[in-house]
C-alpha cells in the first residue's frame, strides 16, 4: 500500500488515532507506532464478487508484508491515512494494489468491522476499525487484466464464496483468519441472502407493500383557467418532469440509473413489474412506509460497462458492474460525499470565512470532495475542474451541480412566463428560472408568496427532509394546483389571527416575535406533483424554508384539497371506524381534520425561528436543532395548531362546534401518520404527541381495543406539550430535543395494537395519486 497524506506522497504513512469506540481523538501518529501501541485506527476491506459464478476475488499477500506475508487474502484492503477518506481509500487500494479504477457507484458499504488481533510475538497489534465494501462485477474480470503491486500482492485468484467461508471456518493457514462466526460473517449471509431470493416471494412481498396504498384519481376543473394560462400549464408540467429528474439524482449518486434500469427491464416479469411500480411510488430503492428499509439490492439495479477500467486484454470487453446502493438509506443523501462524518464536516466549516460557512450550511449547495473528484477525472480526463479550497471538502451550487436539468427547466419556465395571461404569475416563473440558473432564489420565493393566480405553482428546493445529517440541504419538487376560491376565502381568517396566536403562545414572553406577519393561504386542487414527492403524499406545505424570508416576510401555505378529501374519504374515516370508540366516531368529520391541516401549516409560521442563545448569540433553530428540527418542528404544528383551534374558539373566531370533532380527528389522525413510520418527520412527530397525550391521560385505550378523548384532560396536555416544544425550541436546545424524542417518539403498546388492528383490517397507509389532466398533457406533447 503506498502511503498518503490528502492525497500527497509522504515519508511515512500516518493515522487518525481512534478511541475504542471508534471516534478520532485529534491525534496522529506514525504507521509503525500505532501497530506497537495497538492504538485502534481505520481501513478500508474490498470484496470483488462475481454474480454469474458467485465467486470472489483473493490477493495473496506479498511475502514482504509486516502481517501475514504471503497468505490468501480479501481482493484489496489498506490503511485510511490520516486526513483521507474511506471511500477514496478503497477506491485508491483497488487501483494501486490490482490496477483496477472503478467509479465510487460500484462501492457499496456493507457495515463496518472491528478486527483486534495481535502478531509476531506481540510486536504487531492490530487493532483496525474495516470499513467493508463490496463491488459487484457480472462476470470474471481476467487475471491478466489485472496490475499487481508488487510490494503489496504476489497473486489473484477466484474462489467460491461458499468454498472460502468454509475455508476461514476451519482457519485453514493458507489463508488471513477472519471469524466467519462473528460480525464479519455477515458478508456470506448478505450474498447468500441476496442470490437466493425466491423470485414468487419477492413478488408477494413487493404486491403487499403496494397494496398499502389507495389508488385515486385526483381530478380538478380547468373552467376559471385562461387559454393563455393552459398553455403555460403544458410548459410548467413539462418543467416539473424535469424537477423529478433532480431529486431522483438528489436521493442517491446511482439512483438515475437503478430508475432507468428497473423501467428498461419492468415488461420482462411480473417481478420486474412490481419493482418498477413500486420504485416509482418511493422514487429510491428504501421504502418510505418501512423506515426506509431497501426493498431492493444492489443485484436488482443497474448494469455498467467500463472498458478502461483495467488494462487491455484481447477479446474481452471490460469490466461489466452492478451500480451499488447501501441497504441502509444515506443520512446525507447525495448532498455531501458518502463517507463525510458530522466532526469532518464541523472542521472544514469552522475553517471557513463567515460567507463561506453560510454557503457550508446553506440550502442551496452539494458539498464534495477534492480527493475523489481527483480519481473520477483519471475516469474521465476531459471533466476536470478547479477549486481553492485548501481542504478536502468543498461547496458546489445547485445552479452547476444540477446545470443540465436546471437550464432545460429555466427555459420552459420563461416560455411559459411569457405566455400566461396573470402578472403575478408571470413575475413568479420568470424569477424562478432566473433563480435556477443563479442559485439566488430569494426574490422568486417572495414572487411565489404573492402568487395571486387561477393558476398555482410551487417549484424549486424546498424542504430539508432527505438531508438527515444536519437537515440543512433543500430537495426539488414542483405542485401545479388550480386555486379554490371559495376554499381560500374560507381559511382568511387563520392568517389575519396569527399576530394574536404568537402574542398568545404558551411559552415564556422572551422567546415570543412582535411582527409576525399573516401567513397568506391558498386553497388549490393539485393538477400535478413531482420531486421530493414519494410514498406518503402531503396534504399541505408551508413555504419558504428561508428563516431570511420568514423573518422578514412570514411564509405562505397552500392546502391540497383533492388530496385531503382523498385521504379522508379513503383512509381516516376507515381509520376511525376502527380504531375510535363508537361514541365518540360521529365527530370525526372532514370540516375538522381539513380545519386542523390549516392550522398546522399556519403554525410553522409562528413560534421561535430566529433566536437568541443564552450566550447572546443569534441563531435560528433550525441550525441549533439540526437533524432533529425536522420532527420538532412537524409535532410543534400539529400540536400548537390543536392549541390555536380551542383559542379561536375562546375568541368566538371559529364554532364552539367544533371543539370535540377536533380533538377525536386529531386522535384519528395519530394513527394515520405513525403509519408513515418513525424514520419520517412527520411520523416521528406524531408518536410524541400521540405518546404524550396518552400518558397524561388525554387519551383512553378502552378493553376492546378502541381509544376515546378524555374532553376534560386534553385541553391542559395539549398547552403541557405546547409549551415544552416552543421552550426547547426558543433555547434552542438541542439536548432537550433529544430527551423529549427519545422519550416519546416510540412505538408504544398503545401505538402498537393500532396500527396491528389496522393491518388487520387492510385500511389503507395513503394514497397513490393519478393525475388525469397533467397525464393527457404529457401524452399530447410526446
Amino acid at each position: 500500500m503506498a502511503d498518503h497524506m490528502n492525497g500527497q506522497a509522504i515519508q511515512e504513512e500516518y493515522f487518525d488515532v481512534l478511541t475504542k469506540t471508534g471516534e478520532k481523538t485529534g491525534i496522529t501518529k506514525p504507521r509503525r507506532d500505532v501497530h506497537r501501541d495497538g492504538d485502534y485506527h481505520r481501513a478500508v476491506h474490498v470484496w470483488i464478487f462475481v454474480e454469474s459464478t458467485q465467486e470472489v476475488l483473493l490477493q495473496r499477500r506479498s511475502d514482504c508484508k509486516d502481517s501475514w506475508p504471503g497468505v490468501w487474502d480479501i481482493s484489496s484492503a489498506g490503511h485510511i491515512s490520516a486526513g483521507d477518506s474511506s471511500l477514496v481509500s478503497a477506491r485508491r487500494e483497488l487501483h494501486e494494489e490490482l490496477g483496477i479504477l472503478l467509479p465510487k457507484d460500484a462501492f457499496e458499504l456493507l457495515f463496518v468491522f472491528l478486527q483486534e488481533s495481535v502478531l509476531n510475538d506481540g510486536k504487531f497489534i492490530n487493532n483496525e476499525y474495516n470499513d467493508v465494501y463490496l463491488v459487484t462485477v457480472v462476470d470474471p474480470i481476467p487475471l491478466e487484466a489485472f496490475t499487481l503491486q508488487e510490494s503489496e500482492v504476489s497473486a489473484v485468484k477466484y474462489i467460491p464464496v461458499e468454498e472460502y467461508r468454509c475455508l476461514l471456518a476451519k482457519e485453514d493457514p493458507q489463508y488471513v483468519p477472519y471469524d466467519v462466526n462473528g460480525k464479519y460473517g455477515q458478508i456470506f449471509e448478505i450474498l447468500s441472502k441476496r442470490y437466493k431470493q425466491n423470485a414468487e416471494a419477492h413478488a408477494l412481498t413487493l404486491q403487499k407493500q403496494l397494496n398499502r396504498y389507495a389508488r385515486v384519481s385526483l381530478e380538478a376543473e380547468l373552467t376559471g383557467v385562461s387559454s393563455a394560462d393552459k398553455e403555460a400549464l403544458t410548459l410548467v408540467v413539462k418543467a416539473a418532469r424535469i424537477i423529478d429528474q433532480i431529486f431522483f439524482l438528489q436521493v442517491w449518486y446511482s439512483n438515475p440509473s437503478l430508475r432507468d434500469w428497473l423501467e428498461l427491464h419492468a415488461d420482462e416479469s411480473q417481478l420486474n413489474k412490481l419493482k418498477w411500480i413500486y420504485y416509482l411510488v418511493n422514487k429510491s430503492p428504501w421504502s418510505s412506509l418501512d423506515e426506509n428499509e431497501a426493498f431492493l439490492t444492489t443485484a436488482d439495479s443497474a448494469v455498467m460497462l467500463l472498458p478502461e477500467a483495467t488494462k487491455p486484454v484481447a477479446g474481452w470487453k471490460g469490466v461489466e458492474y452492478r451500480t451499488s446502493f447501501p441497504l441502509v438509506k444515506p443520512p446525507g443523501a447525495n448532498f455531501y460525499p458518502p463517507d463525510m462524518d458530522k466532526l469532518e464536516f464541523e472542521l472544514w466549516k469552522n475553517s471557513l470565512p463567515e460567507d463561506k460557512k453560510k454557503d457550508a450550511t446553506g440550502f442551496f449547495n452539494v458539498i464534495k470532495r477534492k480527493s475523489e473528484r481527483i480519481l473520477d477525472e483519471l475516469l474521465s480526463p476531459a471533466q476536470q475542474s478547479g477549486s481553492s479550497d485548501a481542504h478536502d471538502l468543498y461547496i458546489v451550487p445547485y445552479s452547476e451541480e444540477y446545470k443540465a436539468f436546471l437550464t432545460k427547466a429555466s427555459d420552459l419556465l420563461h416560455k411559459a412566463g411569457d405566455l400566461t395571461s396573470s402578472s403575478s404569475l408571470k413575475k413568479l416563473l420568470h424569477s424562478k428560472a432566473e433563480a435556477f440558473l443563479s442559485n439566488e432564489y430569494y426574490d422568486s420565493d417572495i414572487a411565489w408568496m404573492e402568487l395571486d393566480s387561477k393558476l398555482d405553482i410551487t417549484i424549486g428546493p424546498y424542504e430539508t427532509y432527505e438531508d438527515t445529517i444536519f437537515g440543512y440541504k433543500a430537495t426539488f419538487e414542483a405542485f401545479i394546483g388550480v386555486r379554490d376560491d371559495e376554499g381560500t376565502a374560507q381559511v382568511k381568517l387563520f392568517g389575519d389571527n396569527l399576530q394574536v396566536l404568537e402574542k398568545n403562545l404558551p411559552m415564556d414572553n422572551v422567546y415570543k416575535s412582535e411582527d409576525v406577519i399573516a401567513a397568506p393561504i391558498r386553497v388549490v386542487r393539485l393538477i400535478y406533483n413531482a420531486g421530493d414527492v414519494k410514498g406518503p403524499q402531503t396534504v399541505a406545505f408551508n413555504l419558504p424554508n428561508d428563516e431570511r424570508i420568514v423573518k422578514d416576510r412570514g411564509t405562505s401555505m397552500v392546502m391540497l384539497k383533492n388530496v385531503s378529501e382523498a385521504k379522508f374519504n379513503l383512509i381516516l374515516q376507515p381509520i376511525a371506524d376502527v380504531c375510535i370508540t363508537e361514541e365518540q366516531r360521529k365527530y370525526v368529520d372532514f370540516d375538522s381534520f381539513f380545519t386542523h391541516t390549516i392550522c398546522h401549516e399556519c403554525c410553522h409560521g409562528i413560534g421561535p425561528h430566529t433566536i437568541t442563545l443564552p450566550n447572546g448569540q443569534k441563531s435560528t433553530v433550525r441550525l441549533e436543532l439540526q437533524e432533529l428540527h425536522s420532527a420538532l418542528e412537524e409535532a410543534k404544528a400539529d400540536i400548537v395548531g390543536l392549541w390555536a383551534l380551542r383559542f379561536l374558539v375562546n375568541e368566538n373566531v371559529l364554532p364552539n362546534t367544533l371543539i370535540k370533532s377536533m380533538y377525536v380527528s386529531f386522535l384519528a389522525g395519530c394513527f394515520r401518520s405513525v403509519r408513515f413510520g418513525l424514520e419520517e418527520a412527520h411520523g416521528k412527530g406524531q408518536a410524541l404527541q400521540f405518546n404524550y397525550l396518552f400518558q397524561k391521560g388525554a387519551f383512553i385505550l378502552h378493553p376492546d381495543g378502541t381509544f376515546s378523548v378524555d374532553f376534560d384532560k386534553v385541553e391542559n396536555a395539549v398547552e403541557s406539550l405546547s409549551r415544552e416544544i416552543l421552550t426547547i425550541q426558543g433555547r434552542g436546545d438541542k439536548d432537550a430535543a433529544k430527551v423529549l424524542l427519545s422519550k416519546h417518539s416510540v412505538m408504544s403498546q398503545p401505538l402498537k395494537s393500532a396500527l396491528e388492528k389496522l393491518e388487520a383490517v387492510k385500511v389503507p397507509v395513503d394514497i397513490l395519486p393519478d393525475f388525469p389532466i397533467a397525464n393527457e398533457i404529457l401524452r399530447k406533447s410526446v
